[in-house]
């Protein structure tokens, strides 16, 4: 696992317990090697972020039980990959994020401003 700190350089605080999210679903946007989707965007999703997400084939909606997957509804906050989070927030449709819940990691795909326009005050685990 990489170090577990944010985007502002401060140990990274937990995205949600309900759901329980997070690569190695441990309730963080903890990642490693093998997160090649880089879920370390902390998310507090809105109706128009999950649908944005599933027009492109990304459906966070549909329970998919069989891999611990509840489905999720808006003003639930979840781990999204950088990528699919960024592309949305281009288009129009960022959803807020918490900073201090969002891995260093996704600094690698989504510039620091660009999370900071979207800011969001916190998790509620």
């Amino acid at each position: 696992m990489l170090a577990s700190l944010n985007v502002l350089g401060t140990p990274l605080k937990p995205c949600s317990h309900d759901p329980l999210t997070g690569w190695f679903r441990d309730g963080c946007c903890n990642t490693d090697a093998r997160d090649r989707g880089s879920h370390t965007v902390c998310a507090r999703v809105t109706d128009a972020f999950l649908e944005e997400l599933r027009a492109h084939g990304n459906d966070l909606v549909t329970p998919m039980v069989e891999h611990g997957f509840p489905g999720l509804r808006p003003g639930d906050c979840w781990c999204v990959c950088a990528a699919s989070w960024r592309v949305a927030a281009e288009r129009g449709v960022g959803c807020p994020v918490d900073l201090e819940a969002t891995h260093a990691a996704a600094l690698q795909i989504v510039p620091l401003e660009l999370l900071m326009e979207h800011a969001w005050g916190g998790a509620e685990a």
